[in-house]
C-alpha cells in the first residue's frame, strides 16, 4: 500500500507518502536524530525506530522552555547541519521538533512522521513549525517545509477512540469549508476507530490542505485562514483551560458548532446550518459545547491574540454554506458573547 501526494510551495517540493510502519525506516537517512514524546517513543520501538530525545507528551509540553531545552539536548549530539531531524508523533511533536530543526544552526533538515490521525490530516502538511506562549497558541514559529512527510497509516490501528474523534474534527472540518461531496462521503462513512478509516480518507485530506498551502503559504491572501474554521473560539477554550481536559480536536469541535451559530448570528449563514454541523459532530461523538463557555471574558481576550485579529479587532473564519469558507474581520464582540452564552 503506497500513496503519493507531492506539495509544491517557495520554499521547494516535497511528497506526503503514505505507507505502513514496516516502511518508515528504510526511508530515513543514515544520518539523523529521532524526536518524540515519551508515550510514542515506546510505539516507535517496538517498530524497531530508536528515538534519539524524548520530551513530556501533551500540548502543555509546546511551549518556549520546552524549545529552549530541546536546542540544549540537541547540541549535545554534536550534529552537523546535514543531520536530519525527524519528528515522530502528533502534532505537538512535529511543531516543536520542527521549530528546533529550522532554527538550529539557521536550519536542518526535517522529516515528519505523524502518528496520530490529526497530524496525519492536517498539522504534518503545510510547513507551519512553532510554540505557544502564554499569550495564545502558535505565536511563535517558522513556514519551514520538511524535506517530506511519512505517514504510517497502520499507526492509526493503535489510537484509542477519543483520540480517533478528536482526529475526525480535523476531517469534518475539511469537509465543511471545501467540499460537499466528502461531506457526502463522510456521511456514509461511520468512523469509531482507527481500522475504520480507509487511506482514500487520509488522502483527500491532505490533498485538501496541499491545496489550499500551494496557493496560500504565507496566510496572505485569507485563503489559509480558512483553515483555522473552529479555531479562533476552539484555541481560546484551549489556552482558558490551561491545555488540559479537552483534547485539540474537541476543542475545535466546539469551536465549529459555536462559529456557525455565529455566522447565523450575523447573517452571514442561513438559519440551520449550525444544527447541520452540529449533528455531525454529535454523530462522531464530539463535544458542541463545554462548562468553560461561561468565562465569556478570559475567552474574549484571548481570541483577541489570535493571529487572524488585527487590532485586536475580532475576526472569524467562517461558512456562509457546506462547502464555502471565507475570512470575517471585524465581528463585534457582543455577537461572539452571545454565541458563547
Amino acid at each position: 500500500m503506497s500513496q503519493s501526494v507531492c506539495v509544491f510551495t517557495e520554499l521547494g517540493s516535497y511528497t506526503v507518502d503514505l505507507l505502513e510502519w514496516k516502511d518508515v525506516l528504510n526511508l530515513l537517512p543514515e544520518d539523523r536524530i529521532i524526536i518524540s514524546d515519551a508515550t510514542v517513543a515506546a510505539i516507535a520501538k517496538s517498530q524497531g525506530i530508536n528515538v534519539d530525545i524524548t520530551f513530556p507528551a501533551g500540548e502543555a509540553s509546546k511551549n518556549i522552555e520546552q524549545y529552549l531545552q530541546l536546542l540544549d539536548r540537541i547540541a549535545e549530539k554534536h550534529l552537523s547541519r546535514k543531520t536530519t531531524v525527524v519528528a515522530v508523533g502528533g502534532g505537538v511533536t512535529g511543531d516543536l521538533a520542527g521549530f528546533a530543526a529550522a532554527t538550529y544552526m539557521r536550519g536542518l533538515p526535517f522529516i515528519q512522521v505523524p502518528t496520530t490521525l490529526l497530524a496525519m490530516v492536517d498539522s504534518s502538511v503545510g510547513g507551519k513549525v512553532g510554540v505557544d506562549l502564554a499569550a495564545g497558541k502558535n505565536l511563535v514559529g517558522a513556514f519551514y517545509s520538511p524535506k517530506q512527510v511519512i505517514i504510517p497509516i497502520d499507526a492509526l490501528a493503535s489510537l484509542p477512540p477519543r483520540q480517533i474523534a478528536a482526529g475526525m474534527a480535523e476531517v469534518w472540518k475539511y469537509a465543511f469549508i471545501m467540499s460537499r461531496d466528502f461531506l457526502d462521503e463522510l456521511d456514509q462513512l461511520p468512523v469509531r476507530s482507527g481500522a475504520d478509516i480507509p487511506a482514500r480518507l487520509v488522502h483527500r485530506c491532505v490533498d485538501f490542505k496541499r491545496q489550499v498551502v500551494e496557493n496560500d503559504y504565507r496566510e496572505t491572501s485569507g485563503l489559509r485562514a480558512t483553515l483555522n474554521f473552529g479555531h479562533t473560539i476552539g484555541h481560546a477554550i484551549e489556552k482558558v483551560l490551561e491545555y488540559q481536559e479537552l483534547l485539540h480536536g474537541e476543542a475545535i469541535s466546539i469551536g465549529m458548532y459555536l462559529e456557525t451559530q455565529l455566522a447565523e448570528r450575523i447573517g452571514f449563514a442561513a438559519p440551520g446550518l449550525a444544527s447541520e454541523v452540529g449533528e455531525r459532530l454529535s454523530r462522531q461523538g464530539l463535544p458542541l459545547t463545554h462548562p468553560v463557555l461561561q468565562s465569556a471574558d478570559l475567552l474574549v481576550e484571548a481570541m483577541r491574540g489570535d493571529k487572524k485579529s488585527t487590532g485586536r479587532k475580532l475576526a472569524f473564519s467562517l461558512i456562509p454554506e457546506l462547502g464555502a469558507c471565507r475570512l470575517v474581520p471585524d465581528v463585534a464582540e457582543s455577537d461572539v458573547r452571545s454565541v458563547l452564552q
